[in-house]
C-alpha cells in the first residue's frame, strides 16, 4: 500500500509535516465493485486511493453512466471537490480491491500555506481539467469508431488489461456496438486479435478513422 509521501502532490511537505498528515488519515478497505461516493454527495475529506484502481462516472436522468476517468494508485482523486469544498460531480466505484486513505480538509487547507504544494496543486488541476477537456471533445465529436480507434492508437494493450465490456463502458457504448465494429475492424485488416492480444496492422487507417470520424469504407 501505498502513503502519502508516494504522492507528487505531498511530496513538497517537509517530514515533520508528512508524519502529521499521515498519522491523521483514516484508512479504508474496499472490495471491488464497491462505492467510495456517490455524485450529489457532500464531502468531508481529501479521498486519496492508496491502492486498487476506480473509475469516476456520472448518471444521465434517464439512467445511464458516462464514464469519465480511471484511477490507479497513488492518486489524490475529486481534487477540486476538496479544493472548492463542493458536492462531488461524479459517482467513484471500485474497479479491483483497494485502499482509501480520507485526509480532513481542515489539513489539506493548512497544506496551501506552503508555496510549493500549491504549486503542485494547481498543476494536479490543470491535468485533471485537461482530462475533462479531453472528456468533452470525445464525447461530443467523436462517432463510435473514432473512439474505438483512438483507445487502439494510443492504448491498444487496454484489451489485455481489461474485459471487453469494461471497455465498452469506458467508451460510453454498448458492449454490443464495441464488438460489432472490432469485428467491422477486422474485416477492414486495421486490426487482428488473438484471444486478448490485439495487433495493430493499419496505423494509418486508424488515424484517418479519429481524424475523419469515419472509415474509409463508409
Amino acid at each position: 500500500m501505498y502513503k502519502l509521501s508516494d504522492l507528487p502532490l505531498f511530496s513538497m511537505l517537509n517530514e515533520e509535516q508528512l508524519a502529521i498528515m499521515q498519522s491523521q488519515l483514516h484508512i479504508h478497505q474496499y472490495d471491488k465493485d464497491s462505492i467510495v461516493f456517490y455524485e450529489g454527495e457532500k464531502n468531508q475529506y481529501l479521498y486519496i486511493l492508496l491502492e486498487g484502481v476506480v473509475r469516476l462516472y456520472k448518471t444521465t436522468p434517464k439512467g445511464t453512466q458516462i464514464h469519465m476517468h480511471n484511477f490507479e494508485a497513488p492518486e489524490a482523486i475529486a481534487l477540486f471537490v476538496a479544493f472548492e469544498n463542493v458536492e462531488f460531480p461524479a459517482t467513484c466505484e471500485f474497479l479491483s480491491d483497494g485502499y482509501i486513505g480520507l485526509l480532513p480538509l481542515k489539513l489539506f487547507h493548512e497544506c496551501l500555506n506552503n508555496t510549493d504544494f500549491s504549486v503542485s496543486l494547481l498543476k494536479a488541476l490543470a491535468q485533471r481539467m485537461k482530462l475533462l477537456a479531453t472528456l468533452l471533445h470525445k464525447e461530443t465529436i467523436f462517432s463510435s469508431e473514432a473512439k474505438i480507434a483512438d483507445v487502439l492508437y494510443t492504448n491498444p494493450s487496454i484489451f489485455e488489461r481489461l474485459k471487453n465490456n469494461e471497455i465498452a463502458y469506458m467508451l460510453n457504448m454498448t458492449p454490443e456496438t464495441l464488438s460489432r465494429l472490432l469485428s467491422k475492424f477486422k474485416k477492414e485488416n486495421i486490426l487482428k486479435i488473438d484471444g486478448h492480444i490485439v495487433t495493430i496492422l493499419d496505423e494509418d487507417a486508424l488515424k484517418y478513422i479519429i481524424e475523419t470520424n469515419k472509415m474509409r469504407c463508409s
